[in-house]
Order: C-alpha cells, then structure tokens, then sequence
C-alpha cells in the first residue's frame, strides 16, 4: 500500500512551529517534484510530526485547494479552525493532553471523516506507530480532491 506514494519529507531551516512561514516553498517543491516524478494531484496528503503536525493544520488551512486530505501525528496544539479537508489525527502523549479540545476544534469521531486514533502511545512511539499503519494509507487514498 505504501508503495502507492511519493514520500517529500521537507524540514524546517530551524526547529519551530513555524511551518505557516514556508507555505510558498512549499509549494516550490510540490512543483519541483511533479516536473520530475508522475504525480496524481487528486491525491495530494499532508502529514507531520509533532511541530510539522501543527504545520499540517496550518498549511492545510492556508491552502485548501492543494491539499487532498490531512494527517497529523501528535501535534502540540489544537488549530485555531477546522480545515475543510478530511483530517486523520494519529495521537500520542502531547495531543492526548488536548483530546477535549481537538475533538470539539475538529469535530472529530473514529474511523470518521475527521477521525481520532489514540494507540496509547508516547510522542515518538506515535509517529513509529503512525507511519507504519497500513489503515491510514488506505484511509488517505480514499480520498480524491
């Protein structure tokens, strides 16, 4: 299943939540990497870790149109709106913190359009988890924009 994607893993210059500054060079290499790879722009997924899992709230309400749905692994706080986008949140011990409120933000319900998964893990041992999870692939490439 994971075979069926092109991983683009950009960081950030410095660490920081501040993925909101660098939504244009994001796009630069979306740009970059669709002149060179074979890219179905109906199926284009957002994720992050931590910081980057606040950036895909924040880029996925900067730039609706670009973004298919959204994949947040154990962000550090909640967005201050829901993206239009379908929204899978893979939670760990920072966004467990948060739950009441990420569920109320997001409108959140399990195996929903906007779900919640909670394996009871720490903040690293989320993102192990999260990104190793053939369901959430599944579960993204369900959707088309």
């Amino acid at each position: 299943m994971r075979r069926e994607f092109i991983v683009v893993a950009p960081q950030l210059p410095v660490a920081g939540d501040t993925w909101h500054r660098y939504a244009s060079d994001l796009l630069d290499v979306l740009a970059e990497v669709g002149a060179k790879e074979s890219v179905d722009a109906t199926r284009r997924y957002l994720t992050g870790f931590s910081f980057g899992g606040n950036g895909v709230f924040d880029l996925g309400l900067l730039q609706q149109d670009v973004w298919t749905a959204l994949w947040a692994v154990d962000p550090t706080r909640v967005p201050r709106q829901p993206p239009r986008q379908p929204v899978w949140i893979s939670a760990g011990a920072v966004a467990r913190s948060q739950r009441n409120e990420f569920v109320r933000v997001l409108a959140l319900r399990p195996q929903g359009e906007r779900v919640w998964a909670d394996e009871g893990e720490d903040h690293v041992g989320s993102a192990r988890l999260a990104y190793g999870e053939e369901r959430i692939y599944r579960w993204l490439l369900s959707f088309r924009s």
